[in-house]
This record gives structure tokens, C-alpha cells and sequence, in this order.
């Protein structure tokens, strides 16, 4: 017996070793290996099924239902309709069960028609053809049916169906050019590679006679990260390993360019694949507005209650006297005199709560996620943040955080791609202290090597001549840049340009084709990589062959990349280039003070440096370093901390050639963008990874810091001269010092403060890891928060996110932003209040994980300053305005309870009840939250400061809060006894029901109730118009057809005799008010009492001490008016001008651009003929007359 063979079995399914927790083994084919190998263990894995719906037809409506039930609104709404159909309620359970059923209704129509789209798209996918090697035939299948173990075969434009490892290709070297647009935006073809044993494998049968295993990492959903290794069985010979990594996985989703066709393995399957694992849901993310929405329902909830609590005991305190406690005319049955005094007191409770429960209103939400949902789209239909380039627009991945872009206080955003164009553009390199600068930047022409170089000492000698074609070759050889070297047009190769190849660099990385085309300008050129030989053109017109035997591949962590080649001559390199911090450290000879100096000056101007080592292998240090990166890279467990270890192994005595000059410009607006945001009041941060000189040199370029910036730094420079501790507090000293100061003061320093990444990780180092730190944390946010600008540098992408989660657990808990636009700022995006992706050249991973994407950073003014502010106005009032009108509703209920003898009589008609919420107030407000702008869009763009008026949630704060609810009460309070003393003059019938002395008309319970009931709709509806500031047709057809809605329903409500109801107590009740003329002058009368308080409070706060946004608005009426009435400036007599010639577009007026030189402009148009469309001419007006044409303009009068 083999005990080997079950001692592997125990070890790895008993005894749980760690080698074998985290791996699969995949059988290539379904084929068992041969005997004497491995046990098969068959193993069970998803199939290829896609599911990104969330329901089915059978959970649908019971997941549905709980889902919507956890909301505590729904939830309350479901507990009062119960109480309603257990107990005897004053009310129906129709009031409560109907706006309930409607709200829940839509809520699951609208989540179950988007699940529907899913499941459609679900089955396009699933169902796609694929073909599958089976008996050593090529068969088609459909992608749901795939399995792992099958091979696969994938032709040219088709679109990976699963996760693969790539067998064979067909072309020679077994490669394969992938695109990944649809994973991480990025349309660069990249090179995958098949393992050498493998690649002779082209054909259906041969590779279906393929006899090996893959042990691999279970799914994760990192997409650069793969860990694996093949064994490959040969006859009865032990089985050949070999290593597998990210460059020999096909990522599902992706898709095959620039080959025939492939054979690959599937290896993850379904909702194992990487795809799948990235997207799933992120965390929920709440708003301040919800936040403050829950908290005011917990006050009404509150109210709600209480009041419940008083009518319950004045009713027993009422009927305390034994002839009020049963009156005649409802005397109780024997069970209700048999029930316990606490029972009967505990349904009253539920029956007053029943009767109030209307204060809580549960249409709020709905309708605020209506306006969240409809009012996203605004932001995608900007044409101002459309970008030409990109060919798009915003996007909106969440719609639930419109408002927080209202209530920003901190913008943390990266450098690279994000305040800068991530286009750079190769400026000059040094060797050996020795700039090297290109004459003239001609994309895709190759200069003369004399006349590319400009040296500053002419007639190099032997040894650095030596260096300078060391340090070339090494750019031109360590690198990951793919070449194109045709482009078809129209059918025509262009590959040849003046007898040279002409090269199209590819690269994820803008920095590395920029060196590469650099290095082309100045005479060396990077031809191809073809059969693991790297082909270099020299500035001789000679071509060099290096053979490529290793690349040591750059990560966040070294900040460096290496290759290894072999030169023709048979010896061994190794070119390292990185970052100055991570090179210097590793050199051992070179003229290091030469050309740090150099780097640092470059630096200082904002450019972005990289530093160029080489080393010379004898063959045994090659033959160790083989060794040590072999075994790394066969490590399925820690394979990156070994491949680390083995890097750092090789990667050392280095000697240093020079560095390169790479400039990054600044994005177009972007320095407007941050003058705009200071001006708003919101604090911005830049976390890079740059160097400091070259970050602070863009700080200062975008306007992050101005040349009056006392600059405060904490870094590791001078953390290492004084203590963190002493440096710590002597600036924490300087700020309140100047703080003191500035206080007595007109002139106040503006400080800005540097750190690095070294610096914060020991500021934020645990309190036991440091004696005496307990107060780091607080003193250095005491001194961010007195600084208007922070620079972190030299930051790791965790790092970034704990700056952000710093922050936001400060004492004021601000509300943060993130920006970034790549894989690197993700963790920071996710961590932020609002994370903001930009469409950048960095991929889309940080636009796909973020809540808004947009084209470029200057948008971000436009969506903080205009839509930001827009948004969390109209949410503001639609959360105040939905607590207004309930109050308004409920509150007479209340008081009425006091003239009827706590009887729990409703004041409104059950149809009322029902739609007050539904139908009557709800489309207003809805629109008025879409379509509402208190200010024009140019005004929020011209004075940014205008944003300060809604920080902090300044809309929804309590004593906000409280004056909308006191003005409900005060609006209630004179609905009822405005009704009430107005029919005081009164005789009683015979019957018991009022009629007046004047009129003769009967005047009951619900007469009085309807009489309420139209005061208050019309009050709240006119109320909402008093505060609408942008009219539009559309405004006008809500408000007053809402009202005009309410009157015929009331008419036909009671005007008809429904034939479904056992009872019409409305019958004809809202035609005798209506036929009454002291119910018209009371309707009248007590509206504009109710509205007058408002009117007189906001004209009295905009006469005394008006805000700046009511500022702003009286500036927009003085500017309409200056519009409806200009004053004549400058006049121009066309010689044939008249008005039925010249046409613009069927308007008299048309405007001029307020950048053209406009007389000029205008009598070059009039020269022209006067027929043109001077509509691109604006703020000026030009109005047409038989005489000619004016121009109009504000300001004193001037004839020309």
C-alpha cells in the first residue's frame, strides 16, 4: 500500500495543513494523473453561471416584503395597520393600510423591474456559445455550462467566458494580446504568456492529450494578483513544475486581440471569478440628511406618543364623573364594563395612536428617493461636464449621496492623473552629473544622435562613454512597453517612415513610454520583443540583441523595477530604475552627490524623477539569483513576501548611471478648481506618492499653496534632527501662537503643512508602541485643522484611506471627499464620505468603485459648487416641508379631541386621511425638489462662498427644524380655531347639528372638518409656491392643478352616491360649504393668516440682516431686470440693415460672448451682410429696428 499516497490525503483534508487551506488543484481535461502521482481527488466547483439578480420568482415577494419591512417607517405603518384591523380604531385601516400598500408597491415594481433587467442580462451572458476540447474535438457549448478543467478555445474579438490559464496560442512563442477594457478601462494591448512546456501544444487533439494538473490560490478578487504552479506529466517521469502568476491568467470579461486563437484551462468559474468577486456590493454609505432624517422621525415618534399619553388620561380624567363615563347615547356593552381598567386605558392608548399616527409621514421617503433617483440624472446630462476627448460624461454609480456633495468640508485627492494630466512628456536625463537634452520633440522621428544630444561637456572620454551607453540601453531594455510597429489605415500598413521603423509604444504606464520615446529621440530606440530577445536600434543604426531572462516587476512596496538580460557578448546585467528614495540606498559607486543634486533641482520645478543603477553578474550570482526567484515564484503560500525577499537579495551594490526628468502638467483648470473650493470653505488635502519636492512644486502651481504659505514640515528629514515629539509640539505652539495673534490682527498667516508617509505611520503608531504618545493623534489634527492646505507625500495607498478615516472620527466629524483616478486611491475612495473616480489613463478601477465618476478634476467645481448645493437645498426643504405639512394635518386632530370629549372622533373624512399624504400635497414638493434653483448656476459658479451658507447642515439643524415644526403648529392652531370662532354665532337644531343664524346653512362635524381640511391643503400648497424661486411652466401645472385635483375629487366625492360604500357621511357636504359665503371669506381670511407670519419673518431677516445667498438673489432680480430693461450703450448704423433682412433665429435679442472684442465683432458680422446668427455673441443684448441695429450694455452711456 501506498502510504505516501494517503499520508498527502490525511494531511491535507484531516489535519489541515496550511500549505494545502488556501489552494485547489484543477485537473487539466477531467484526466486523473497517472499512477504513482497524486491522489485524484475529484473536487466540486460552481458552474459558470452568472447571477447578479437579486430575487426570484419565488423568493421575490417574501424577501421583498422583509426587505422594505426593515425600514422603520414601513415597519411602523405595518404595526398601526395591525392594530387597526385588531382593535375598534376611530379611523379605517384603509388610512393606514393604502398609502402603505402604494408605498410598498412601488418600492417592489421599481426593485423588482431593475431585477428583471438583471435576470435579462444574466441569460445573454449565460448563454453565450463557447467552444469546448472534448475527445479531441473542438464542440460547442453554452457558457453556463462550463466547468473547471475544461479546455477552451478562444478565437480572435472574442470575450474571455471564465478565468483561464492560457495553454497555447497560435502564434510561435505562445503569446496572446489581450484587452481589459471592461475590467479596468484600459484599451493598451497587454502580452499573456503561455508556460514553455506547454506551448507546442496548437492542435484540438494535442492539447486534449495533455497530461497535467494546476495548484492554484483559491478565488480572490484582487485582478493583478495570481499565484499558482502546473506539474506537467511526461510518461512515467517525475512531473515538471512550473510557476504560474498574474501574466498567464485570462481574466473573464477580457478580450483576445492580435491572435487567431488560444487553448487555455478554465480554472475559476461563475461567481468564482475575479470579475464576479469585484462586484459585489460595497458598504452602504449613509448622508447626513438621512441621519438627521431618522433623528427628527424618532421626535415626531416621540410626539406621536405623548400625545397619545395626554388624550388618553384627560379622557379618563373626563369621564372620572359617571354620567359623562356613559352617556345616553353610548352606553357600553357587559364585555366592555367586564374588562380591566388597564386594558381599556392601553386600547385607548393604541386607538390614539391610530387616530395621530399621520404625524409620521411615510411618503416622505419614497418620495425622497424619487428625488434622489430623478435627480441623478441631472448630473448625466450636464453638457458641461462632457468631456470631447473621453467621449463621456459624469456618471452616477449611487444616487443616495446627491445631497452630500452639499456639505463637503474636506477634498482629499490625488496627484498624478488627478490634479495633473498623467501625459508626460520626457524632459532631459543625466548621466554621471551630465544633462542630456532632446532638440526637438518629434513624435515618431528619429533624429540624428548629434544633433538629439546636447551634452554640457562636449568630447566624452572612454569611461563615460562607457556609462552614457549603460544608462541608455537600460531605458531602453527595463520596461514593460509593448510595441506596435504597424498601424493600418484605410487599409494600408503604415509601418516604414524614411527607411526606419516607425514604433507605437503601449504601456500601463504613461512614465515608461515616455522615456522609451525619450530615449528614441535621443538616438536609441526600442525595436520589439520577440522569441524572450529584446532588439535595441542604436544611435550607429546598429541593432543590439539582449537576451530577457528575468524581470523583477515594480511594486508600491520597493518602488523600483529590474530586469536581467544577457548581451551578445554572453554577459549578464542587471538595470534597476525607481525612485531616488529606493536607488540611492542601494548603490554602492557613482556619482551619487552629482546626480542627486540634480534630482533635487528637478524636483523643485515639479518634475517627476526616476533614478537608473545597473550591476554586472558574474554566471554564479546569476545561476543563485535563478535560484532564489525559481523557488519564490513555485511558493504557493507567501509568495510575494518571497519573491520580495529574493528581489531584495538581487537588487543590491548597485552602480548608479543617472536619473531622468519626466514632466506631469497640471490639468486644465485645475488650479481654478482648488481657488474655488478654499473660497467655499472646504479644506483640501493632496495625498501622493511623489516625492515632496515634486509634490509641493505642483501644490504651489495649482494654487494648493500660494507664496505667502509659511510652509510647516513634518517629515522624516526632520523628524530625524529633532524628535517626533519636539518637532510635534513646536509646531503645534507656532499655530496657536499665530491663531493669538491673528486674533488682534488684520493680516493672519495662511499655513500650509507637509508630511510624509514615514512621519504619519509613527504619529499614528498604537499608544503602547510609544512611551508618552497618547496626545500625537490630537496634537496633529489640531495642526491640520489650522492649516488650509495639507500635503501628504510619499504615501502608501493604506495610508491614504487612514488619513481619511482620521478625519472623519475628528471631533467635528466633517463630511469628506476623496478623488483619485487609480487602483491606488480605491481604498481611500471607499473610505470617504463621497468617493469621486476619474476617468484617467491610470485604468478604471477607481471610477468603477467610487459613487460619482467624472471626465476630469476642473468638473469637480461644478458638482460640489453647483450640483452639490442644489441638491442638498431641495432635500432640505423636502424633509422639512413633508414634517410641516404633517404637523399641519395632525395637530387639529389633536385640539379637536378636546371638543369631543376625547372620543377619539376623527376630524377628516376617511378619503381625506387616505390621500392628504398620496395625491393632494405630494407632487409639489416632489418637483419642486427637482427642478428648484434659489440662485442661478452662474451666480453659484461666481461666488463659490456661497457654499459656506449650507455647511454643516445648516438646513436641517435643530432650531431649523424646530421653526418648521412651531410654524406648523401655529398654522394648525389657526386652521381649527380660526374654523371654529368664525361659526361660533350658532344656533342648535333639533337634531343636534349647528346651523348659522345668517345663512341657514347645516354646519356638523364634518363640514367643520372639511372646512379645515381645504384651508390646509391650500395653505401648504401655497406655502410651497411662496418658497419657489425658479417658476416653470411645469411649476405652475403642479401647484395649481394639485389644488384643482383636490376641489373636483372633494366635488365628486360627494357629490355622487358610490354605490361600494355602506355609508356617505360626505355626501353634498363640500357643495353646501362651498355654497356658503362666510366659508369662501374663512377659506381666504385664514390662509393668508397663516402664511402672513412667514411672509413678514423672511422679508424682515432679508431687510435686516440678509444672508449672502439672499444677497445673491437680489443681485440675480437686479440682473434680470437690467436684462429686461438695458440701457443703450454703443449704436451702429448697418448700411442695408433692416429688420426683415437680419433674422436670429426668430428672436428679437441675441447675445454676445463677453471674451469677444464685441464693436469689432459686431461690425465685421454687419460687413458680412447681417444675415448671420449673432446668438454666439452674449451678456450684452442686441435688439433689431427699422432704423438699424443698437448694442446694448450696463454702464454709462457712450455713442460711437
Amino acid at each position: 500500500m501506498d502510504f505516501s499516497r494517503l499520508r498527502n490525503i490525511i494531511s491535507r483534508y484531516c489535519a489541515g495543513e496550511e500549505n494545502w487551506v488556501d489552494s485547489r488543484t484543477v485537473y487539466i481535461g477531467h484526466k486523473e494523473p497517472p499512477p504513482g502521482a497524486e491522489a485524484y481527488i475529484p473536487q466540486r466547483y460552481p458552474d459558470n453561471r452568472i447571477v447578479s439578480s437579486k430575487y426570484t420568482f419565488w423568493n421575490f415577494i417574501p424577501k421583498n416584503l422583509f426587505e422594505q419591512f426593515r425600514r422603520i417607517a414601513n415597519f411602523y405603518f405595518l404595526v398601526i395597520f395591525l392594530v387597526q384591523l385588531i382593535i375598534d380604531t376611530p379611523t379605517s385601516p384603509v388610512t393606514s393600510g393604502l398609502p402603505l400598500f402604494f408605498v410598498i408597491t412601488v418600492t417592489a415594481i421599481k426593485q423588482g423591474y431593475e431585477d428583471w433587467l438583471r435576470h435579462k442580462a444574466d441569460c445573454s451572458i449565460n448563454e453565450c456559445p463557447v467552444d469546448v476540447v472534448r475527445r479531441g474535438k473542438a464542440a460547442r457549448t453554452q457558457s453556463h455550462k462550463l466547468r473547471v478543467g475544461d479546455i477552451v478555445v478562444v478565437k480572435e474579438d472574442e470575450t474571455f467566458p471564465c478565468d483561464l490559464i492560457l495553454l497555447s496560442s497560435s502564434r510561435q512563442d505562445g503569446t496572446c494580446y489581450v484587452t481589459t477594457t471592461s475590467l479596468d478601462g484600459e484599451s493598451s494591448h497587454k502580452t499573456y504568456y503561455a508556460v514553455p512546456d506547454t506551448v507546442a501544444f496548437r492542435t484540438d487533439r494535442e492539447v486534449d492529450s495533455l497530461h497535467a494538473t494546476i495548484e492554484c490560490e483559491q478565488p480572490q478578487p484582487d485582478l493583478y494578483k495570481f499565484v499558482g504552479r502546473i506539474n506537467i506529466y511526461k510518461d512515467k517521469e517525475e512531473p515538471v513544475a512550473r510557476p504560474l502568476g498574474a501574466e498567464n491568467l485570462l481574466l473573464r470579461g477580457a478580450t483576445l486581440k492580435n491572435t487567431q486563437h488560444i487553448y487555455a484551462v478554465a480554472i475559476y468559474t461563475g461567481m468564482e471569478t475575479k470579475m464576479a468577486l469585484n462586484y459585489q456590493s460595497k458598504s452602504q454609505k449613509r448622508s447626513a440628511v438621512e441621519k438627521s432624517m431618522n433623528a427628527f422621525l424618532i421626535v415626531y415618534l416621540c410626539i406621536l406618543i405623548s400625545k397619545a399619553v395626554i388624550n388618553t388620561v384627560l379622557k379618563y380624567a373626563w369621564q372620572w364623573s359617571p354620567d359623562r363615563d356613559e352617556p345616553r347615547y353610548n352606553r357600553r356593552t357587559e364585555n366592555e364594563r367586564q374588562r380591566h381598567v388597564v386594558i381599556r386605558a392601553f386600547t385607548d392608548f393604541l386607538a390614539f395612536t391610530v387616530l395621530f399616527n399621520y404625524i409620521i409621514p411615510v411618503s416622505m421617503y419614497v418620495t425622497a428617493e424619487m428625488q434622489k433617483f430623478l435627480g441623478s440624472y441631472f448630473i448625466t446630462w450636464d453638457e458641461e461636464m462632457f468631456d470631447e476627448e473621453l467621449g463621456e460624461g459624469a456618471q452616477v454609480n449611487t444616487s443616495d449621496l446627491n445631497e452630500e456633495l452639499g456639505q463637503v468640508e474636506y477634498v482629499f485627492t490625488d496627484k498624478t492623473g488627478t490634479l495633473t494630466e498623467n501625459n508626460m512628456e520626457f524632459i532631459e536625463c543625466c548621466v554621471d552629473g551630465n544633462v542630456y537634452v532632446p532638440h526637438a520633440i518629434c513624435n515618431g522621428q528619429i533624429l540624428s544622435a548629434a544633433s538629439s544630444i546636447d551634452m554640457i561637456d562636449s568630447s566624452p572620454g572612454g569611461y563615460r562613454r562607457e556609462h552614457e551607453d549603460l544608462f541608455f540601453r537600460a531605458l531602453c531594455l527595463c520596461h514593460t512597453v509593448q510595441v506596435k510597429e504597424e498601424e493600418t489605415v484605410d487599409g494600408i500598413k503604415k509601418g516604414i517612415r524614411q527607411g526606419r521603423p516607425t514604433s507605437f509604444y503601449i504601456s500601463s504606464s504613461p512614465d515608461e513610454v515616455a522615456l522609451v520615446e525619450g530615449m528614441k529621440r535621443l538616438g536609441y530606440t526600442y525595436l520589439r520583443l520577440k522569441d524572450n530577445y529584446m532588439e535595441i536600434l542604436n544611435k550607429d543604426d546598429e541593432i543590439e540583441r539582449f537576451e530577457l531572462l528575468h524581470v523583477l516587476n515594480f511594486d508600491s512596496v520597493r518602488r523600483r523595477m529590474s530586469v536581467i538580460v544577457r548581451a551578445s557578448s554572453g554577459e549578464y546585467l542587471l538595470f534597476c530604475k525607481g525612485a531616488d528614495s529606493a536607488i540611492f540606498p542601494l548603490v554602492v559607486s557613482g556619482k551619487l552627490a552629482q546626480v542627486k543634486a540634480r534630482v533635487e533641482q528637478n524636483a523643485v520645478e515639479g518634475l517627476r524623477t526616476l533614478c537608473v543603477a545597473y550591476k554586472r553578474l558574474s554566471e554564479r550570482e546569476y545561476q543563485e539569483a535563478c535560484r532564489h526567484l525559481t523557488a519564490a515564484k513555485l511558493a504557493l503560500q507567501d509568495r510575494e513576501q518571497r519573491l520580495a525577499q529574493a528581489y531584495d537579495a538581487i537588487e543590491r551594490d548597485l552602480v548608479l548611471l543617472g536619473a531622468t526628468a519626466v514632466e506631469d502638467r497640471l490639468q486644465e483648470k485645475a488650479a481654478d478648481t482648488i481657488e474655488s473650493l478654499h473660497k467655499a470653505g472646504i479644506k483640501v488635502w493632496v495625498l501622493t506618492g511623489d516625492k515632496m519636492e515634486t509634490a509641493a512644486a505642483t501644490c504651489y502651481a495649482s494654487k494648493l499653496f500660494r507664496r505667502s504659505t509659511q510652509i510647516l514640515e513634518l517629515t522624516k528629514k526632520r523628524t530625524e534632527e529633532q524628535s517626533l515629539h519636539d518637532v510635534l509640539f513646536e509646531l503645534h505652539r507656532t499655530v496657536l501662537r499665530q491663531r493669538s495673534i491673528s486674533g488682534l490682527s488684520v493680516d493672519c498667516l495662511d499655513f500650509g503643512l507637509i508630511i510624509d508617509g514615514a512621519t504619519l505611520s509613527a504619529v499614528l503608531k498604537p499608544k503602547r508602541d510609544v512611551a508618552g504618545h497618547a496626545g500625537y493623534r490630537e496634537v496633529f489634527l489640531e495642526i491640520c485643522g489650522n492649516c488650509s492646505a495639507v500635503l501628504c507625500c510619499r504615501m502608501a495607498p493604506l495610508q491614504k484611506a487612514q488619513i481619511v478615516k482620521l478625519i472623519k472620527a475628528s471631533k467635528e466629524h466633517p463630511i469628506t471627499l476623496a478623488v483619485g483616478d487609480g487602483a491606488n486611491d480605491v481604498s481611500m475612495i471607499l473610505e470617504a464620505h463621497v468617493g469621486i473616480g476619474i476617468m484617467g489613463k491610470e485604468g478604471r478601477q477607481a471610477a468603477r468603485n467610487s459613487d460619482y465618476a467624472i471626465p476630469k478634476f476642473k468638473h469637480l467645481k461644478k458638482m460640489l459648487l453647483v450640483h452639490g448645493h442644489y441638491y442638498y437645498i431641495r432635500i432640505a426643504e423636502l424633509v422639512q416641508y413633508f414634517f410641516y405639512k404633517n404637523v399641519c394635518f395632525i395637530f387639529p386632530q389633536f385640539l379637536y379631541q378636546f371638543f369631543c370629549g376625547f372620543s377619539q372622533q376623527p376630524l377628516y373624512d376617511t378619503a381625506y386621511l387616505t390621500l392628504y399624504n398620496i395625491s393632494f400635497t405630494s407632487l409639489p414638493i416632489l418637483l419642486f425638489s427637482l427642478v428648484e434653483k434659489h440662485v442661478t448656476m452662474e451666480t453659484l459658479k461666481r461666488e463659490p462662498s456661497l457654499y459656506r451658507d449650507i455647511a454643516k447642515n445648516s438646513l436641517l439643524c435643530w432650531p431649523v427644524f424646530l421653526y418648521w415644526t412651531c410654524l406648523g403648529v401655529f398654522d394648525a392652531v389657526v386652521f381649527f380655531f380660526g374654523a371654529y370662532f368664525l361659526f361660533d354665532n350658532t344656533t342648535f337644531t333639533s337634531n343636534g347639528q349647528l346651523m348659522t343664524t345668517n345663512t341657514q346653512m347645516m354646519f356638523g362635524n364634518w363640514t367643520f372638518g372639511t372646512l379645515v381640511f381645504t384651508v390646509l391643503v391650500f395653505t401648504v400648497t401655497l406655502k410651497l409656491a411662496l418658497d419657489t424661486h425658479h417658476w416653470t411652466w411645469i411649476n405652475h401645472f403642479v401647484i395649481w392643478g394639485s389644488l384643482l385635483f383636490y376641489v373636483i375629487f372633494s366635488l365628486l366625492w360627494g357629490g355622487i352616491i358610490w354605490p361600494f360604500l355602506n355609508y356617505q357621511r360626505m355626501y353634498y357636504v363640500f357643495m353646501q360649504m362651498l355654497s356658503s359665503g362666510p366659508a369662501w371669506l374663512s377659506i381666504i381670511l385664514l390662509i393668508t393668516v397663516s402664511l402672513l407670519p412667514d411672509v413678514i419673518k423672511k422679508v424682515l431677516c432679508r431687510a435686516m440682516c440678509p444672508t449672502p445667498t439672499e444677497r445673491a438673489q437680489d443681485g440675480d432680480e437686479l440682473a434680470r431686470d437690467d436684462v429686461a430693461e438695458p440701457s443703450p450703450r454703443r449704436a451702429y448704423k448697418g448700411a442695408s440693415a433692416d429688420s426683415s433682412q437680419l433674422q436670429l433665429g426668430g428672436a428679437e435679442t441675441s447675445s454676445l460672448r463677453a471674451s469677444d472684442p464685441l464693436p469689432q465683432k459686431l461690425l465685421a458680422r454687419l460687413a458680412e451682410g447681417g444675415r448671420e446668427d449673432l446668438r454666439s455673441l452674449s451678456p450684452c443684448m442686441l435688439r433689431l429696428s427699422g432704423a438699424g441695429i443698437a448694442y446694448y450694455a450696463p454702464g454709462p452711456e457712450t455713442s460711437v
